[in-house]
């Protein structure tokens, strides 16, 4: 059998870095045109539901890691594929039912809630072939695929709202451009061959619920504040908000390379303790890179998001702290995920709910609010990872013994 030389883990992070920078570069200029165009008093309403559809983007990411996780340890592409369209139909059905309650919920309109939540179902259908290349170790292809998907998302959008179209046409607009981009993964990722199907792995929805417990507390937390921010502030400090939470989630999501490659090493016995570690080290470097230049490019905000929030450039380190404290969580979190130890996330539900509670009673103004979200995520990630570390320290001997056997 002739051994495959795979690329060093630095050129797999650059691919993966590209793809995703990509698709992150097209989402903040989605939001940031999306400011311009809708104003401060139309813009809420377009970044409350597209922190809703990254709520209900959930499960989509919870079935990447679980295939990622199960593809590595031998499950078979076409097993994988049908759990991702079991996975898809549950949440179709479920982001139906909620269509009713977050428009009461949130007070936006029917249409535009329908657009932010039908794209849900095409989500977990992307993700699954991203977990099927992930799993692979297909860095090549999943760094097309997470670039491709973040420009068909957002070009249709931008079309929409460059013609004058709300936020209802323009969320309508990128679901189609997610479904376009999920038939053009399930295109590159390709057909099962019998060399790369090893043996039988069933896999059902349970690990996926499992996982999705944990990825939606740390998207509930990442996203908690942009829902508060609609009941506790004004129209214009809540579109100010928004527009800060930009910084955030640059931050949260530029190292998003790092989880993605280091995360099949996660997966296995032997190499996962060294990796949280690997992973964790690296996400606190960037976090604090990502801070300084926040606060280096404070002075171009207003210039390209216009003068209205001009009130907010100085929070924008702070936002940024935010964003990097969140990825540094989003590591400690994917490395439960890998070895199947989900119960970790009940310190970030707690987290959550310590949060929503003191934005509710005492933040009224974007400094207060951002003050507690950056403190209660910093708390929480020490937490977890100290949980994270500490268990990673005791089970590596254990794990790496069979590896001798």
């Amino acid at each position: 059998m002739s051994v495959v030389r795979r690329p060093p883990v630095v050129a797999d992070l650059t691919l993966v870095t590209a793809g995703a920078m990509t698709a992150n570069v097209a989402g903040y200029l989605l939001q940031l045109l999306a400011g311009r165009w809708l104003g401060v008093t139309g813009y809420s309403e377009f970044a409350s539901l597209l922190a809703v559809q990254l709520l209900c983007a959930v499960p989509a990411l919870a079935l990447q890691n679980v295939v990622a996780r199960e593809r590595v340890r031998g499950a078979e592409v076409a097993a994988l594929r049908g759990l991702q369209w079991r996975c898809a139909l549950i949440v179709a059905v479920v982001a139906a039912v909620l269509v009713p309650v977050v428009t009461a919920a949130l007070n936006v309109g029917v249409v535009a809630c329908a657009g932010a939540l039908v794209a849900a179902p095409a989500l977990v259908l992307l993700s699954g072939e991203q977990g099927i290349l992930q799993g692979g170790r297909r860095f090549r292809e999943l760094a097309v695929v997470l670039g491709s998907a973040g420009v068909a998302r957002v070009t249709p959008a931008l079309i929409v709202l460059a013609l004058g179209g709300g936020a209802g046409a323009a969320l309508w607009a990128a679901a189609l451009g997610l479904v376009a981009a999920a038939i053009f993964a399930r295109v590159l990722a390709g057909a099962p061959t019998s060399e790369s199907e090893p043996g039988e792995h069933t896999v059902g929805v349970l690990p996926v619920l499992r996982a999705a417990q944990v990825q939606a507390a740390l998207m509930a937390l990442s996203s908690a504040d942009l829902i508060v921010v609609r009941m506790v502030l004004d129209e214009v400090d809540a579109s100010r908000y928004a527009l800060g939470a930009i910084a955030a989630k640059i931050a949260f999501w530029l190292p998003q390379a790092v989880g993605v490659v280091l995360y099949p090493r996660m997966a296995q016995p032997t190499h996962s303790a060294r990796a949280i570690r690997d992973a964790l080290a690296v996400l606190s470097g960037i976090g604090i890179v990502a801070v300084l230049c926040a606060a280096l490019a404070a002075p171009v905000a207003p210039l390209l998001a216009g003068h209205d929030y001009a009130p907010i450039q100085d929070l924008l380190w702070l936002f940024a702290l935010h964003g990097a404290i969140l990825a540094v969580l989003q590591g400690a979190v994917l490395s439960a995920i890998a070895v199947d130890r989900t119960a970790l996330a009940a310190v970030t539900w707690l987290g959550l709910a310590v949060e929503v509670t003191l934005m509710v009673s005492f933040a009224r103004s974007v400094p207060a609010l951002i003050t507690t979200a950056v403190s209660v995520a910093a708390v929480t990630t020490i937490l977890v990872a100290v949980v994270v570390l500490r268990t990673a320290d005791r089970t590596e001997p254990a794990e790496t013994q069979p590896a001798a056997d």
